[in-house]
């Protein structure tokens, strides 16, 4: 049976299952089982790298233990081991600031982690389904991939959950444009499913030279995601991406005081779709200066972005329109990007790129630190022909970019392209929500003669409805003699 094939018969299996309430309890529940799986899987080969390698996960509780005969335990005796041994032996191991960073992860991944199956003979025909795929094997892992991509991608009609995804072609074509290099630092400090992270993670393979370079990269890519559901989605990512122990934190970035950073906390890249719309507690906005103060959380991620970056960083972030008409402490905000980093290219992307999870329209802004912006490059995305909008049926698609990626390095003005100097974004109080000006708009004709044209639509329409009602009265006439 296919990699596809096994997964689908996995959710159709839980879909059973009385505990597991909708998509997000679904994703959650796979993918508590396929981390054990795959963490099983790594433990095998560094026993055989490492003559010295001591297993992470106590013995009785590893996968190959008690999930990999099919014949195995199930039912009652099963659903009791999982609930009062796993759960339980992975939740309290005990770990401290010392402790190996493998252990650190599993206790990190399992600590708002649930079992929310009722059936145990569900469960076992689950685990014998997920044992058909050999995440030893180069090439399951790699058809693996793709398919938990799309469980993730999933996450979008998954009601609150949708704000963890972030379109693939979007995080692709934003690390594309940033194009980290190795030995630099990325970082997504809102990482969610680590979408973001894994584009980088695959951008950068393509540069590896030695075996030293893929350590290399495990140590540079980092991410915080404050939610336990997304960092466990995307600590499983970014293992699937080959990172034996993903630099994931299961943190609010948004706590750290930005005056007491470190040189050693600055990053070269930062690639986000912060969240927006969001509420922070009073005591997350005394990190912050008073000017830059705000419950925004997107706002907030903006301002952590902008004292994250290293002398030469550069930055690729997704911002709702909102940002770039709001004023208050968004003016602040902006006023800072534009006088201290170099906002080189906002592109302007169409509605429905996150259906169906929300209709927001969203902007993509391009910004490097070491000089302030002379002038800024707007581009309109445009939809494909035929398209009123994106949906769930008909998503964004990679191929779409091509239209920016040919423009990016040898700008025109063009129908979709534009720029604006910094003296009038100033003159206009910071003020970025610019239409495109090169758009033909559609000539509706004079207003009077539209007038005028109505009210003769509506005069025929009355006397259409006057005349209906004669040839009414008269069939009623002829039928009641």
């Amino acid at each position: 049976m296919s990699i596809t094939n096994v997964v689908k018969s996995v959710q159709d299996i839980m879909r059973q299952d009385a505990g597991v309430d909708g998509d997000a309890q679904r994703i959650s529940q796979l993918v508590w089982m396929i981390f054990l799986k795959v963490f099983d899987a790594k433990e095998e080969e560094w026993e055989l790298e490492y003559d010295d390698y001591t297993p992470t996960i106590p013995e009785e509780l590893r996968w190959s233990n008690w999930a990999q005969d099919d014949e195995g335990i199930t039912g009652d005796e099963l659903l009791d081991f999982v609930n009062n041994k796993l759960f339980k032996g992975l939740k309290e191991m005990e770990v401290d600031e010392n402790s190996d960073a493998k252990a650190l992860l599993v206790k990190s991944v399992f600590e708002d982690s649930y079992n929310y199956m009722k059936s145990g003979a569900l469960m076992r025909q689950v685990i014998n389904k997920l044992n058909e795929i050999d995440f030893i094997a180069g090439e399951d892992r790699h058809l693996f991939n793709d398919i938990y991509e799309n469980i993730l991608k999933d996450l979008q009609s998954a009601g609150n959950a949708g704000e963890f995804y972030t379109p693939r072609p979007v995080t692709q074509f934003i690390i594309d444009m940033l194009s980290p290099k190795l030995s630099e630092k990325v970082a997504d400090f809102a990482c969610g499913t680590g979408g973001f992270l894994t584009c980088a993670i695959e951008s950068l393979k393509k540069q590896e030279t030695k075996v030293e370079d893929l350590k290399i990269l495990g140590e540079t890519i980092m991410g915080v995601e404050k939610k336990p559901f997304p960092h466990m989605l995307a600590t499983t990512n970014l293992i699937l991406h080959d990172i034996d122990v993903p630099n994931i934190k299961h943190d609010n970035s948004l706590m750290k005081n930005v005056r007491d950073l470190k040189p050693s906390e600055y990053v070269d890249v930062i690639a986000m779709n912060p969240p927006f719309g969001g509420i922070e507690e009073d005591m997350v906005l005394t990190n912050f200066p008073q000017q830059f103060q705000t419950k925004e959380t997107a706002d907030l991620f903006m301002t952590l972005i902008m004292y994250r970056l290293s002398a030469k960083g550069r930055a690729g972030v997704v911002l709702p329109d909102g940002f770039l008409f709001g004023e208050g402490v968004k003016t602040h905000i902006k006023e800072k990007l534009l006088n201290e980093f170099n906002l080189h290219t906002i592109v302007r992307m169409p509605n429905g790129v996150f259906a169906p999870y929300t209709g927001i329209n969203t902007n993509l802004l391009f910004f490097e630190k070491g000089k302030p912006t002379e002038e800024v490059w707007f581009f309109e995305h445009p939809l494909p022909e035929g398209y009123k909008n994106y949906t769930k049926t008909k998503p964004i698609r990679y191929e779409e970019f091509e239209l920016e990626k040919k423009w990016w390095n040898n700008r025109e003005e063009n129908e979709y392209a534009w720029k604006v100097s910094v003296e009038d974004i100033k003159n206009r109080n910071y003020n970025l929500d610019y239409k495109n000006p090169n758009k033909e708009e559609e000539d509706l004709g004079d207003p009077k003669a539209l007038l005028k044209k109505y009210h003769e639509a509506t005069a025929a329409v009355d006397k259409l409805q006057d005349s209906l009602i004669d040839e009414l009265k008269k069939i009623l006439e002829g039928t009641s003699k």
